[in-house]
């Protein structure tokens, strides 16, 4: 006749047994594995695509942000560095009152439908702004030739890519603002353009992080635009 308690403690020591052992390989020996093979094979990716200058990190080429001036007395928030190459708007779901350098703390959209009153002011107002930041003299900023990715935010809001159009759009106000010949600044641009991956998927598009820290190398040195 079976013993009721020898049978439950046998079971309770084979299901005890089961969890050490799934524990130690999937909660110790797995992860192990997994981070030794990234590190050993892919360092960049595995520590987060990080993007150095002198030394020291200065963001992530997966990750967007802002590159804006401290906010004077009286305003506000910030505004942008016309020094530098600007992202794409960082509209998203929640605040960040953490990290100030970009204005999110959820990765999402707006959620705003195209008919929303509150979108169509807000690219309104942020395709006004482009016009008037990126017009120098002589070369006004046509309205029309302003991109969508230069008024609207993406599906994640931390994209870290603009549009060559976009970019190319800026060339001339940062060259200005420099002191650089427009025409090294466009070829800096071009430089930085990415093509399709593998020739047919996505679109064509231009890391900020990686061209802002190019053109500080070419302005004359200065400390790359931090994070």
């Amino acid at each position: 006749m079976n013993n009721p308690a020898k049978t439950t403690a046998r079971l309770l020591g084979a299901g005890l047994r089961a969890l050490l052992a799934l524990t130690v390989l999937c909660g110790v020996l797995y992860p192990l594995a997994v981070t030794g093979v990234a590190q050993a094979l892919l360092p960049d990716k595995a520590n987060g695509s990080e993007v150095t200058h002198d030394g020291r990190v200065v963001g992530s080429a997966l990750i967007g942000q802002r590159y804006d001036l401290p906010p004077k007395d009286g305003e506000e928030s910030p505004g942008p560095d016309l020094r530098l190459f600007q992202p794409r708007p960082s509209e998203g779901l929640g605040t960040n009152s953490v990290n100030t350098r970009y204005t999110l703390l959820l990765s999402g959209a707006t959620n705003l439908s195209g008919d929303s009153r509150v979108l169509t002011a807000r690219v309104a107002g942020t395709k006004a702004a482009v016009v008037r930041d990126n017009s120098v003299p002589g070369h006004p900023v046509d309205p029309a030739d302003v991109p969508a990715d230069a008024v609207t935010s993406s599906a994640s809001g931390l994209d870290p890519h603009i549009s060559p159009e976009y970019a190319r759009l800026q060339a001339r106000r940062v060259a200005e603002r420099n002191g650089l010949p427009y025409e090294r600044v466009a070829r800096l641009v071009r430089e930085h353009t990415e093509g399709r991956v593998l020739g047919f998927m996505g679109e064509p598009r231009v890391n900020v992080l990686a061209l802002n820290t190019a053109l500080r190398e070419l302005a004359g040195g200065g400390s790359a635009p931090r994070r």
